[in-house]
């Protein structure tokens, strides 16, 4: 039969603009598509066969083969699938999103014939992404039966196309793009080998390319494979030795450790996945200096649709690395872009399920490594307070915090906190601060040390935003201990002692300006002094940090608590009551509050009249 041209049964012309601008993000998706469109003709053929083994005419050595051909300026992606006859070339490849292989398992289903064979490209367009490459197309083709008759079409996608017959020796389809003249980055071998490592290295068939070698003079080409071909996470469990979920962990994480811990598992039923996640031994190298998107891989029968899939992965576990091969995604015209659907939100709450008991796993097993995992990652973790309604009390489980009566560098949990609670305590207390070392030797705690009460001690900038999101833990409120509405833990003050101060208060307020009030407290037992923020205010933790965030800070006054017990306050009302108009009365109550601001991890407004009314002391006290 003579050559002929059609027409294209759609408005191709203005679809393939839609596809090579819109669809795909990057035109490197087009080797994706052509090979996974190979792989499903080759699948096709395979199973085919099984009742039909003469048409596979003694071609069982499947493979696709990419060959680049710099002078002729054409990329070719060759398979021995099952190929196309004329009309199918015409009614496969002449219609838009008109695809033979949702057609093949549409017919294979209603056959039931058992299991299908894994297929990729169900959409029918991911064909014409070569046009983001490529001013031409050319599809040579032959059907399965024997016969050389093939047929080749060709069209540059502006809304017509050639078919006509050509003679072709083997089984299969060549696609054959002539790439534009800013495409021709893609006859580069290694580039080329780069991009099927990128998205195709576990693609069950040999992916080859021919490689030249010279020596002695004489040139030596041979075919070699360059995908994988060996996809860990579709294996079982007991087939894959540690080294290899290793080996495959570095290649996709580029850590140079091994992982602390390794998920390997699949989900079958309704929704069907497998999956395989690995939780790192530390915190990764990059993450302090680049933003960290998290989710996982995310594949579709052994084809990478997206590098980091953030829908099936919450953002505060963004550290674990892995894959995710769900066979029956539900893809629209670009595989790049998923559509809503349940299946996701599905794939989301199982493997965050499995990543929590890993974690929980690893610190009840394997608690050093745990403690050498949370060291570095705790913070990130900390946020599933704040972001994970459903999950935050299994994230609370997993933390550990230094506390007033822990040792230095040693931990504990909400879990072992809540069991040792003296009777009566009322609530969880914690401090946070810059660090441990500075926190345990502050004011705020010796009420509670006296009390027999534990405090934690928190230092990540994350819990001035997670701990109180978070809320409650076993039906016990967490509290913050440098707050003005935290229960008192030392008593009550006696109304005689209130009276004795009661016009002192009063006039330190008057004269200290920057404070919001002046009171009494029990909340310290040796300190003179210290400052707290009032119910819903900001603490100095919390402004440090804004600040230090480049965050503009409004004028927040803090209340000055004074210990009536303490010699130099006692001293102070003395003093004030003999002489209300003494001066030294303002400068030492601005001492105090000095005092209270060093106390609390701040820096004082004014070092230069601080230092003055401490040489002042001094000199009087020497005399």
């Amino acid at each position: 039969m003579s050559a002929e041209t059609l027409e294209f049964k759609a408005e191709l012309k203005q679809l393939l603009h839609l596809i090579t601008h819109s669809l795909y993000s990057d035109r490197e998706i087009f080797l994706r598509e052509l090979v996974s469109n190979a792989s499903d003709a080759i699948a096709k053929v395979q199973y085919d066969s099984v009742n039909k083994e003469d048409q596979l005419e003694g071609n069982r050595d499947w493979k696709i083969k990419i060959t680049p051909n710099a002078e002729a300026k054409t990329l070719t992606i060759s398979d021995n699938g099952i190929g196309m006859s004329r009309d199918e070339a015409i009614d496969h490849l002449g219609t838009i999103a008109k695809s033979g292989t949702k057609a093949f398992l549409k017919a294979i289903q209603q056959k039931q014939q058992g299991d299908t064979p894994g297929l990729i490209g169900q959409f029918g367009v991911g064909f014409y992404s070569a046009y983001m490459v490529a001013d031409t197309v050319t599809v040579h083709t032959r059907p399965t039966g024997g016969s050389q008759l093939g047929v080749k079409w060709a069209s540059d996608g502006q809304g017509q196309f050639t078919v006509e017959d050509a003679p072709k020796e083997t089984r299969g389809t060549d696609v054959i793009l002539h790439l534009k003249e800013d495409a021709q980055e893609f006859l580069d071998p290694y580039r080329l080998k780069g991009l099927i490592r990128k998205f195709s290295d576990f693609v069950e068939h040999p992916i080859v390319m021919d490689e030249t070698e010279e020596k002695d003079g004489t040139k030596t080409t041979t075919e070699v494979t360059v995908n994988n071909r060996r996809a860990v996470w579709l294996r079982s469990k007991n087939e894959v030795k540690p080294e290899e979920y290793e080996e495959f962990y570095k290649q996709i994480s580029h850590d140079h450790e091994p992982p602390a811990k390794v998920l390997h598992f699949a989900v079958e039923g309704k929704t069907e996945f497998k999956a395989l996640a690995f939780i790192p031994a530390h915190r990764p190298f990059n993450m302090d200096w680049e933003e960290q998107k998290g989710g996982l891989r995310l594949y579709a029968q052994r084809v990478l649709i997206m590098d980091r899939c953030e829908d099936v992965l919450p953002s505060y576990l963004r550290f674990v690395t892995g894959v995710v091969d769900a066979a029956d995604l539900p893809l629209n015209v670009s595989r790049e872009l998923l559509q809503q659907n349940p299946l996701l939100e599905t794939i989301k709450k199982n493997v965050t399920k499995q990543v929590l008991s890993g974690l929980e796993a690893l610190k009840n097993t394997e608690y050093e490594k745990y403690v050498a995992f949370y060291q570095g990652l705790g913070p990130v973790l900390k946020e599933g307070l704040a972001r994970d309604w459903t999950n935050k009390d299994k994230v609370a489980d997993l933390l550990l915090f230094e506390s007033m009566n822990t040792e230095a560098g040693k931990y504990t949990t909400l879990a072992d906190y809540v069991e040792k609670m003296p009777e009566g305590q009322p609530q969880i207390f914690f401090l946070t601060g810059e660090t441990t070392a500075q926190l345990r030797n502050s004011p705020y705690l010796e009420s509670f040390r006296a009390k027999g009460y534990d405090v934690l001690l928190l230092t990540d900038p994350v819990d001035e935003f997670a701990i109180p999101q978070y809320g409650a833990y076993k039906g016990k409120s967490l509290q913050a201990a440098d707050r003005g509405d935290v229960k008192e833990t030392g008593g009550d003050i006696p109304q005689e002692t209130t009276d004795q101060f009661a016009n002192l208060l009063n006039a330190v307020k008057m004269k200290l300006s920057d404070v919001a009030d002046v009171k009494l407290t029990t909340r310290l037992t040796d300190s003179a002094a210290c400052l707290v923020a009032s119910a819903g205010g900001m603490n100095a933790n919390m402004e440090r940090l804004m600040r230090k965030f480049g965050q503009a800070v409004e004028e927040n006054k803090r209340v000055l608590e004074l210990n009536p017990a303490n010699p130099a306050v006692t001293a102070l009302r003395d003093l004030h009551a003999a002489n209300p108009d003494d001066p030294r009365v303002e400068s030492f109550a601005r001492l105090l509050l000095d005092q209270a601001v060093i106390a609390e991890g701040s820096k004082v407004t004014d070092p230069v009249g601080f230092a003055k009314r401490i040489n002042e002391l001094m000199t009087a006290s020497l005399k």
